[in-house]
This record gives C-alpha cells, structure tokens and sequence, in this order.
C-alpha cells in the first residue's frame, strides 16, 4: 500500500501536532454535486452506485478533485447495508428515503435474523473500499463507516425512518430482552463489518449514532452507547503499520460527551448544538473532537462561512486534536462553491492555532 501523501487528518484524531486543521464534510460525495447527479444517472439508482465498486469509486474521489484541500476520503455506501445483507430487503422509496420490505417486530423475528459475513454478506462494500483505496493512491486517509445498533434497529423496526420511533420504542421498554438481543446482534454485524473495512483498506472508522440523541439519558447509556462501547472493544486498532483511529458520533449527545469520552473511542463527533470549546473542556485530553459548524451556514454568502469558521477554530483554541467538519451531513441544496469556500476557509485561518 501507498504511504500516505497527506495524513494530518489521523494525525489530528490522535492528538499529535498538524500544521493546519484538518477538513472533510458528512456526504461530501453528493446530491449538491452537478458530477454526482450525473454519476447516480448512469448508475439508475442510488443502491446501483453503492453496488458497482467502480461507481462508488468515482463518487468517492468526485469531491477530492473539486477540492483539493480535503484532507479525507469517506467510503461511499449506506449506513442500512447491513439490515439488508441481513434480509430486510433495503429499497428507496422516491421521495421517502430508505425502506425496509420486512421489519422487525417480535422476538422470534430477532431470533431469525442472521449475523452477515462481512466477505459473503457485503463484499461489494468491501470490494468498494479496495477499489477506492488503490485509486487514491496515497492521497488522503479513506475513512470507512458503519450505523450505530441503536440507529440500525431504529429503521429495521419502523420499516424506514421515524419522527417519533413510536414502534422501537415501545420494544424498548415493553421487551427490553428483545431489544438488546436485537442490538447484540447488530454490535456482532458492526464490529465485524468495520472489520472487514479495515482489512480491505479503510484508515480510520466512524459509527453514526444518527438518532441515539432521541432517546432519554439512562436508555442512552443502555440501549446505544453500551453497543458502540462494545464495537470499540473488538475493532482492529493498528493496521499497515498505522493506528485506526475510531470516531463517535451521537447526534444530538451533547449531554453525555463524557460519557461517549470514556467508550474507548479517539475521537468525539460534534453537532453544531454544542459549543466546541466547552466540549474540549469537558473532555479534556481524553479524545479528539470532530465539527462542528452547523451545515446551513453554508447557504449563507462566502464571507459569512468564513466568519463562522474562525469563530469556531477560536472556540476551539490552540493546539491538536481537531477536526473541522459539519454538524452534520451536507444539504443537497448547498451551492459547492460555498462548500469550496469553506474547506479553504478552515486550511487558510487554522494555521495560527499550529504554531
């Protein structure tokens, strides 16, 4: 494998020293892209590209060669492949996002539920992060992804997403042994999942915790952070020579920063409700933190993203261990020369914090 051209990013998620803040945004690969609209377009549909290696390749790299400055690469995929590989029967409804044609609902359809081989299961997503990392070439780190438990469970019960998660839950507190047997299962499918990414070339690994935010602190720490905290024990931690930093990422999990502190992982993802220099107080010395600037502020005028970027690199301080990001995934809405005018603005005013 290449040797790293760029690696400021791992450098940055292990607190050692950068010359400047490191950059890449949630969904950098898409809908805001005119070159990934095309791409989808030859591809039919949106599992079509996360299925052919050679698609999700070239979305992936898609915002690398628009933006140079990025300072990572994120696997292109979806975080529900592994209900599907486990027979949900994953499909996109237009204008609905994702749906399930089966869903969970009885402790006996847990029981059914297969744990997927990472190889057999989902090798199109492993053959994908092979293919991306030979393509890059040393360029910058690719990072690879998974669902949190509680997040995948979320949708394999609904059938889709949810505004009030009335279904999961009722599970949750009317069969609480339903529900941790189905999040057991889902942290086995995840730890071997981010596994088989590492394995196949992923250099850093991220768990999205998209709606452990919903839940109430003490079924927080039982239903979703035990889970993560579980997959963080049993990922490969050092490949190639290298360390594999793992990154958490509640959103909405302002309230337990210290708690998702102590789970084991390197670093921290922020949402843009929660002021980063606080949460560098918090923590301390403990983990490194990701974000946090709110995505909407990229509909705002140049000028004013890059007001709020030296707002939040201020906020931040001096010093390593952060990563500039969204607060969440991009907007497909966002004009990209905002977006350009962001990551610029993050390398061109982060330097002074690296002295």
């Amino acid at each position: 494998m290449t040797d790293l051209k760029n690696d400021r990013f791992l450098r940055a998620l292990l607190k050692q020293p950068v010359d400047v803040t490191p950059v890449w945004m949630m969904r950098q690969a898409g809908r805001y892209l005119p070159e990934y609209r095309a791409s989808r377009a030859k591809a039919g549909d949106f599992m079509s590209l996360c299925k052919n290696a050679e698609f999700a390749c070239e979305v992936t790299l898609q915002p690398l060669d628009r933006f140079p400055q990025l300072d990572a690469a994120i696997l292109f995929s979806d975080i529900l492949t592994i209900p599907d590989a486990m027979g949900q029967g994953l499909y996109f409804e237009t204008g609905e996002g994702p749906r399930f044609k089966k869903v969970v609902s009885t402790l006996a359809d847990i029981e059914a539920l297969p744990i997927p081989d990472p190889q057999k299961d989902l090798g199109y997503v492993m053959n994908a992060v092979s293919t991306i990392r030979r393509e890059l070439n040393g360029r910058v780190p690719l990072i690879g992804f998974s669902g949190s438990p509680w997040t995948l469970a979320t949708y394999m019960v609904e059938g889709g997403s949810s505004k009030d998660f009335r279904k999961t839950k009722a599970m949750l507190y009317d069969t609480p042994q339903a529900m941790h047997l189905l999040l057991d299962k889902l942290a086995q499918s995840v730890t071997s999942y981010l596994n088989g990414q590492i394995l196949a070339g992923a250099q850093a690994v991220q768990i999205f915790d998209t709606w452990g935010g919903n839940l109430s602190s003490a079924a927080y720490q039982e239903f979703s952070l035990a889970y993560m905290r579980k997959i963080v024990s049993g990922l490969i931690r050092e490949h190639e020579g290298r360390k594999v930093p793992v990154i958490l990422f509640t959103k909405n999990g302002g309230l337990w920063l210290e708690s998702i502190a102590d789970a084991g992982a390197d670093a921290l993802g922020l949402d843009w409700t929660c002021d980063l220099g606080e949460a560098r107080r918090r923590v301390g010395n403990k983990v490194a933190l990701q974000g946090n600037m709110d995505p909407t502020v990229l509909y705002a005028n140049p000028e004013a993203i890059r007001t709020e970027v030296k707002r939040i690199l201020a906020s931040y301080g001096k010093g390593s261990g952060h990563v500039f990001n969204l607060g969440h995934g991009i907007t497909p809405e966002v004009k990209p020369e905002h977006a350009g005018a962001f990551i610029s603005a993050v390398h061109e005013f982060s330097g002074q914090y690296h002295e």
